[in-house]
């Protein structure tokens, strides 16, 4: 059984900002595979596939980034998920916009959604898919970036942004039919 989380952070003032992209993400993987998310048994939306090779789990957690560790363990031990099992989909403002970058382990690199699943689960060794944001909009001071990442993309950026969606998708599909190390040789070359 695979488990794809996607961070991001709940309610319509956060739709479609920089930092719901891990949404976006399983969003699209849900469409391109006919399922529908429901409300789990904690903290978070869940969607199901018995179809995909051993099973896929997708979650968004309903909690705030800075917690969304608690929905990635929770469902963890539900289902009894391995961690070498696991994709976390998120945000990344180190990469450029349209970029997608797998990364089989690795720190938080300062993304607080990132910081809650390690310590949650205490590791880093889980499988990331990391979606580029950083842009010509990105404020130069770092004190600032708070607001870039809960802001939206601008109109000219809506059509690389929907093709970095697509590329995520299709990379974790990848990822749990293949294999983690298939997809990144496949996708982190583009």
């Amino acid at each position: 059984m695979y488990l794809i989380i996607g961070l991001g952070n709940p309610g319509l003032e956060y739709d479609g900002t920089r930092h719901n992209i891990g949404f976006a993400v399983v969003d699209a993987v849900a469409d391109q595979l006919g399922l529908s998310f429901k409300k789990g048994l904690g903290d978070y939306q869940i969607a199901i596939s018995k179809l995909v090779g051993s099973g896929l789990i997708l979650v968004k957690p309903s909690t705030y980034m800075n917690r969304s560790g608690q929905a990635a363990k929770a469902v963890m031990h539900q289902y009894g998920i391995e961690r070498t099992n696991i994709v976390i989909i998120t945000d990344d403002f180190h990469l450029p916009l349209g970029s997608v970058r797998l990364r089989q382990k690795g720190s938080a690199g300062g993304h607080n959604g990132l910081t809650s699943v390690i310590e949650q689960l205490e590791t880093n060794e889980f499988a990331r898919i990391r979606c580029g944001i950083e842009s010509s909009a990105m404020p130069k001071d770092m004190e600032k970036i708070t607001d870039f990442v809960l802001g939206r993309f601008r109109k000219s950026e809506r059509s690389e942004v929907k093709a970095m969606i697509d590329l995520a998708r299709d990379a974790a599909i990848v990822a749990i039919t293949e294999g983690f190390q298939k997809a990144m040789n496949k996708f982190n070359s583009k």
